[in-house]
């Protein structure tokens, strides 16, 4: 079925549920589904209708001089990088496939807002999104941005769709801004603890140095506190030669740093099933940090990425102690996968966060047709 005949049903399938107080599941490519349950939990599994994002599919428009492509939201990531890879270019973001789960999608990559090891440096998803449509919770299609940069007309909603987690609507197309691949890369390694490395990577990223990504693992081989920093260059290829040799350290062959910063994007490094799923009790936690802040007192394994402005731990300690740790810290922590259940994704005591939320959804989607986060 052509696209254009699709959205009309759609458009229909929403007001009707609307109508009779029923509420519609958003199925894409399943990529993210462990989390995504873990999120819409209580929404997702008294749905009455489900609708599939995948039908809707294909890249619209990409003019590679223009450094813009635009593709409907069921469309693979996979379709889109190929195509970018074609003219040399790339999404800088290194939004992850999960491609375990399932096929991920544009639409999923929006409105999860997950962003790769390149975060800190190149930015996230909701800085590359110029435009998009939306099918409302009116059964309305919406039109935000364009496929221009300077785009300053009206209320920015394009980038406001980034981690809604389909609350809003429905993504039916996105414009993406998309940028060259860099002429040289190199991956350099040092051995370090988790709080030398957060201070060496901040003194580093404040240097004229092409930083790119950083991640630093613990290694248990080496004794309790112990770990490895390691850092991926990117750019000019004298800028990248002069930092190697400034920086030190040991550099990785080409392979194995693709492997290593693919698992990392991917989650299929080891680290990722250190103690789990051996511990039922045990979660994978997000918690977003201030990059300067020290390592967290917390039980459990950590694993530091995007020079400390991003910490993963997998732990069974109490929600409540991991939560105020983060807030201590001076950000927010996200249960992102396993765990109990019953423990909430976000955290509580984000009320403000909420209420806000909650008023734009309401704006958006006043009968509650899609999943409500909080």
């Amino acid at each position: 079925m052509q696209a254009d005949d699709l959205i009309p049903l759609w458009q229909d399938l929403v007001r009707d549920a609307a109508a009779r107080g029923e509420r519609i599941r958003i199925h894409g490519g399943n990529s993210k589904a462990p989390w995504w349950a873990a999120v819409q939990h209580s929404r997702a599994d008294t749905a009455e209708h489900t609708l599939d994002t995948t039908l809707l599919s294909g890249i619209t428009h990409y003019e590679p001089t223009e450094l813009v492509i635009t593709a409907r939201a069921g469309t693979p990531l996979t379709d889109i990088e190929a195509a970018l890879a074609e003219h040399h270019q790339f999404l800088p973001f290194e939004p992850p496939h999960f491609a375990r789960s399932g096929q991920a999608t544009l639409g999923g990559m929006v409105a999860s807002a997950m962003s790769g090891p390149a975060r800190i440096s190149a930015g996230g998803v909701r800085d590359y999104v110029l435009g998009a449509s939306l099918l409302n919770g009116k059964g309305e299609v919406l039109r935000f941005g364009g496929e221009v940069m300077k785009n300053v007309a009206g209320f920015d909603v394009s980038r406001l769709l980034c981690g809604t987690l389909g609350s809003l609507g429905v993504i039916l197309d996105v414009s993406l801004k998309v940028l060259p691949r860099a002429p040289a890369e190199a991956t350099l390694r040092f051995s370090m603890t988790q709080d030398g490395a957060i201070i060496r990577s901040n003194t580093w990223a404040a240097q004229p140095l092409p930083l790119n990504a950083g991640a630093w693992l613990p290694d248990r081989s080496a004794g309790t506190g112990k770990g490895v920093l390691t850092l991926r260059l990117r750019g000019a290829q004298a800028a990248v030669l002069a930092a190697c040799a400034k920086l030190g350290g040991e550099r990785l062959p080409e392979a194995d740093a693709e492997a290593f910063w693919t698992g990392l994007r991917e989650q299929t490094l080891p680290w990722f099933a250190s103690t789990w799923p051996g511990d039922s009790q045990a979660a994978l936690w997000r918690l977003s940090l201030p990059p300067t802040a020290p390592a967290l007192d917390l039980s459990g394994t950590q694993l530091v990425e995007w020079f400390g402005g991003l910490r993963w731990l997998i732990s069974a300690a109490p929600a409540s102690i991991i939560f105020e740790a983060a807030r201590q810290a001076g950000g927010h922590a996200t249960r992102f996968r396993g765990g109990d259940a019953a423990v909430p994704v976000f955290d509580p005591a984000q009320a403000t966060l909420q209420r806000i939320q909650r008023n734009i959804k309401t704006a958006f989607d006043p009968h509650g047709v899609f999943p409500t986060l909080f």
